[in-house]
């Protein structure tokens, strides 16, 4: 009969910062977030913003740095309003935040007002259709909980029209409404000059104005550093949140937030004529020395970063130097040309940097082909990712994977007065 397989110990006797390396040693990257940088971000913007509230965006995990991570740190910083894309997302950092408000970008369909009323979140309804079947969930049920109204100003893809806008501002000067934004979205306000976000603004403040007491946004991250004017009663920052350069025109006023690091698993050398990775498109022009480290594309390291014979890709932090990539990306490992390091400055096991130490969200989307929100929201699941700051107590090391607790039902009112037809 064979033996029984050996169980690894639940815990060991170990300091916090061995388990946590041991642990570490599991993954073939690292996806560190630094929740104080967050943080840090959020009151940039905020201040910024004055007097107007600063809510955050925290749809697609928090654009890839951890949901209910970045909802705990915000929240407990002041963060008082949290827009996300979906019912589902809403359940997750709703279960991590019991007091905040949070608003679903994704709208309203027939049927799901019980799941926004069991965790006291809100729509954010954009055509009239859904307006209708939110006040017939309202007045069946007595639910008070609020929605917003969504106006497309230009960006013609989610929104009411305009004129539809203007068709239920008596149902707003009644009173008793249920309303509690009014919104839109900015098209182009990363381009300071752009002359649509003048006429998105002449056309939002025009509407806005004939909601009578409800509070009103229009910025994004970008559209905040475009003054005043277009700050509103709320702004609504994303990506800046997450150090993605909110004024491309200019110097970055963000904080980086994610650091990403990758194993070395072989150190290898090639004579000069020889090739590196599928296609064989990269050749070495002289002996050369590579690390292959263990991300590739299906950690969210593009393909498009890849190096040919005629083309420089990205490049890495090895050993604190800059080294760039050799050959083709591949699902799992990422060829890496250190010829110019000093001998033993590179060691099978060591970390190399692919985001942080001087390589911005910023550099990597442009090489990736991208923007930032892409780059951050595509980082993988194969990671272990480390969470620091924040004043939020979490585990040295958690997977990517783990899934979050299900969430707390939350009951609706026992009998609230129905919204007005």
């Amino acid at each position: 009969m064979a033996s029984a397989p050996k169980t690894i110990p639940q815990s060991s006797p170990l300091s916090a910062e061995a388990n946590q390396a041991s642990a570490l040693a599991a993954y073939g990257g690292v996806l560190t977030v630094d929740l104080d940088a967050i943080v840090a971000n959020w009151r940039k913007l905020e201040k910024t913003a004055v007097p107007a509230e600063c809510s955050a965006v925290i749809k697609a995990d928090a654009y890839g740095c951890g949901a209910e991570q970045v909802a705990r740190a915000l929240s407990k910083a002041g963060c008082k309003t949290f827009f996300v894309a979906t019912i589902e997302e809403a359940r997750r950092v709703r279960a991590a935040v019991p007091e905040p408000t949070i608003y679903v970008l994704g709208g309203y369909f027939q049927n799901t007002g019980e799941h926004y009323a069991r965790i006291n979140c809100r729509p954010v309804i954009g055509d009239l259709n859904e307006l209708a079947e939110w006040d017939v969930f309202c007045r069946r049920t007595g639910w008070t909980g609020g929605a917003a109204v969504h106006i497309d100003t230009g960006m013609n893809r989610l929104g009411l029209t305009l004129s539809d806008a203007q068709a239920i501002i008596p149902r707003i000067n009644a009173g008793d409404h249920g309303i509690t934004l009014v919104m839109s979205h900015l098209v182009s306000a990363e381009q300071l000059n752009s002359p649509v976000n003048a006429r998105q603004l002449a056309a939002f403040r025009s509407i806005a104005s004939e909601f009578s007491g409800v509070p009103a946004a229009l910025a994004n991250s970008s559209g905040i550093f475009l003054g005043a004017p277009f700050q509103f009663d709320l702004v609504r920052p994303g990506a800046a949140l997450y150090g993605v350069n909110p004024t491309p025109e200019a110097d970055n006023p963000m904080q980086q937030v994610v650091d990403l690091k990758a194993r070395i698993v072989q150190i290898r050398t090639i004579e000069r004529g020889e090739t590196v990775g599928y296609g064989g498109t990269w050749t070495a022009r002289r002996p050369t020395k590579l690390a292959i480290i263990a991300v590739g594309y299906a950690d969210g390291y593009f393909r498009a970063a890849s190096s040919n014979d005629g083309t420089r890709g990205a490049e890495v932090i090895v050993a604190g130097k800059r080294c760039p990539v050799a050959g083709r990306i591949s699902m799992d490992l990422i060829a890496i040309d250190i010829t110019d390091l000093p001998p033993n400055a590179a060691r099978r096991g060591h970390m190399v940097t692919l985001l942080g130490e001087g390589i911005t969200v910023d550099e990597l989307a442009h090489h990736f082909g991208t923007i930032g929100y892409e780059v951050l929201t595509s980082l993988g699941h194969r990671y272990a990712r480390v969470y620091k700051g924040g004043n939020v107590e979490e585990p040295l090391v958690k997977p990517a994977a783990e899934q979050p607790p299900s969430p707390p039902r939350v009951e609706q009112p026992a009998s609230p007065p129905p919204l007005p037809s």
